[in-house]
């Protein structure tokens, strides 16, 4: 992937002269509604949840995505309270990282009560790095999409790198959408995730069209696992910004688990970075 960034840089660089980019590399970046995942701000939003979404809002950004926290899905607030502190914010709270778990009743519940749209399982449910165990995961998937389906929710999985190992000469990420419903199970791909696991998400684009409604754009240092500003890590930003017709994604969450100063100053480095695509 490094060809390609190289050249998105050198083309965005030598725009202000005597070259542009064509116009299909690159839609307007301003006319995408970002949203942020707050395990961004995990700390933050458990310490101070409104003032920390005050914060987020100022700097533009549209779409919440919520993370399980010490003080629930919620941090501290009813899922009404957060609902009306995001539309009072001028944001729309639209998915949360949760667990298929005994509890996912009352974890649907209080979805529908928030007026989310998206429920996203944030990691596998059961352990085993094999064939038949992500056969089982995907059926679990499919029934937990009915159920949400029926409360006016949908459903989804997050990646991380491990689903791109191999069993059975197969990845395992392909085993799970193979097996899910397409209108039940609705992917949230982790750009950087993929990175990681040694797999090129336009490769997933094509293979799987359509099929990201959601999408955790984050950026990554391969050479330690973690999460970077935008532009600093291996993730070909560019490129997935020119693409992400083809991934069906209508949400983009940005999500940055380690910083170099503050989460705040992280997030408004990432947008003004897609301010300035």
């Amino acid at each position: 992937m490094a060809t390609r960034r190289d050249f998105f840089t050198q083309s965005a660089l030598l725009a202000l002269g005597t070259m542009v980019l064509p116009s299909y590399a690159i839609s307007p970046p301003k006319k995408l509604k970002l949203g942020v995942q707050l395990y961004t701000f995990r700390d933050e939003m458990t310490a101070d949840p409104k003032e920390t979404l005050k914060q987020i809002a100022a700097i533009g950004i549209k779409e919440i995505e919520t993370a399980r926290s010490s003080k629930g899905h919620y941090y501290g607030l009813s899922p009404e309270e957060m609902k009306r502190t995001c539309a009072d914010l001028g944001m729309n709270l639209k998915s949360g990282h949760v667990a298929l778990d005994k509890k996912f009743q009352k974890t649907m519940d209080e979805a529908a009560a928030s007026g989310q749209e998206y429920l996203i399982c944030s990691s596998m449910p059961s352990d085993g790095q094999t064939v038949d165990n992500y056969k089982k995961v995907a059926e679990a998937f499919n029934k937990a999409g009915e159920d949400c389906k029926k409360m006016g929710l949908k459903f989804g999985y997050h990646n991380h790198g491990y689903e791109f190992e191999t069993d059975q000469g197969k990845v395992l990420y392909d085993i799970l959408m193979d097996n899910t419903e397409p209108d039940l199970v609705h992917m949230e791909l982790d750009l950087g995730w993929v990175v990681m696991g040694g797999k090129d998400p336009l490769d997933y684009f094509k293979k799987y069209p359509k099929r990201f409604p959601l999408w955790h754009l984050k950026d990554m240092n391969l050479k330690d696992g973690h999460s970077t500003e935008f532009g600093k890590g291996a993730l070909d930003i560019p490129a997935m910004i020119a693409n992400r017709k083809a991934s069906g994604v209508k949400h983009i969450f940005i999500e940055q688990e380690e910083y170099a100063n503050t989460p705040l100053e992280s997030m408004q480095y990432n947008m003004n970075y897609m301010h300035h695509l």
